[in-house]
C-alpha cells in the first residue's frame, strides 16, 4: 500500500500565513443531522465513536463562532418523500447501483439511500446540541454532495460579505471535501475543523479527505485552535458586523 507522503513542512508554512477576519468569516455545518449522527436511527451512520466526537467538536465550534458573533449556517441534505420513496436520490446511478446490489455504503453498518433523510423524518434533525440558535441560518434544500449545488448557500454567503469558511460535518471525503471544493473555487479561504468532521465510509477515506484538503484546497485544524485564531483577530462589535 502506498504510504501516505509527509507534507508537515509545507502545511506548516502554510499555517504561518493563516491570517482570519472573524467579520468575513462564515461556520458551515454541513449535514450534522441525526442521518449520519445518531447511531440509534441513522440511514447513513458515521461509527459510533466518531458521531461522539463530531458532535461535541462542532457543538464547541457553534458555541465559540456565536460567542465570536461569526454567522453559522446549517446546510442540510432533505429529501422529498415521493412515490416510490427517494426519488430525488435516485436520479443518480451511481446511488441507484448501490442500491440495486444491497450494498452498504457504510463498512460494517446497514445504510439505506432510498429512504435516506426523508422529509419529515427523525433522520432530518439536528441533535439537540447542534440545534440551530436564533440568527444562525438554516439552509435545507440541499441534494447532493456540495453544500452549494443547487442552494441559496453562495448567494447568502456574498450578502454576508464571506471570504473565509470553517467547515465541519459529514462526510469527510464526500460533502465536506465537496463543499470545500466549490468553495475554493470561490476563491473563499477554506478551514476545515479535522475534529468536527468524519466519514461514514471508513477511516481510511476520512484520511484521505484531510490530506487532499490540507495538501490542496485550505487549513485544516482543530475546533480549539480555528477559535484561538478567529479570537486572535478581535471579537467585532455590534456596529462592526
Amino acid at each position: 500500500m502506498t504510504e501516505i507522503l509527509d507534507r508537515g513542512a509545507f502545511v506548516q508554512a502554510l499555517r504561518a500565513q493563516l491570517s482570519v477576519d472573524p467579520r468575513r468569516t462564515a461556520i458551515l455545518a454541513v449535514d450534522v443531522h441525526r442521518g449520519h449522527l445518531d447511531p440509534e436511527i441513522g440511514t447513513m451512520p458515521v461509527a459510533p465513536e466518531d458521531a461522539s466526537r463530531v458532535r461535541a467538536a462542532c457543538a464547541r465550534l457553534l458555541a465559540g463562532g456565536r460567542a465570536l458573533r461569526v454567522p453559522v449556517v446549517y446546510v442540510l441534505l432533505t429529501y422529498r418523500r415521493t412515490t416510490p420513496p427517494g426519488l430525488e436520490s435516485m436520479g443518480n446511478p451511481f446511488w441507484r447501483a448501490v442500491e440495486a446490489a444491497r450494498e452498504s455504503m457504510t463498512p460494517g453498518r446497514r445504510s439505506t439511500i432510498v429512504y435516506h433523510n426523508q422529509e419529515g423524518s427523525p433522520q432530518t434533525e439536528v441533535p439537540p446540541e447542534l440545534a440551530p440558535q436564533p440568527g444562525d441560518y438554516v439552509v435545507r434544500s440541499k441534494k447532493r454532495l456540495s453544500a452549494f449545488y443547487g442552494t441559496e448557500l453562495d448567494v447568502l454567503l456574498r450578502a454576508l460579505g464571506t471570504e473565509t469558511v470553517v467547515i465541519a460535518g459529514i462526510n469527510t471525503n464526500t460533502c465536506v471535501l465537496c463543499t470545500a471544493f466549490d468553495a475554493f473555487n470561490r476563491d473563499l479561504r477554506v478551514i476545515v475543523a479535522s475534529d468536527a468532521v468524519a466519514s461514514m465510509y471508513g477511516e481510511d477515506l476520512h484520511v484521505f479527505g484531510l490530506e487532499t484538503l490540507r495538501r490542496c484546497l485550505g487549513w485544516v485544524l482543530p475546533t480549539d485552535e480555528i477559535l484561538a485564531v478567529l479570537g486572535a483577530a478581535g471579537v467585532p462589535t455590534a456596529a462592526g458586523r
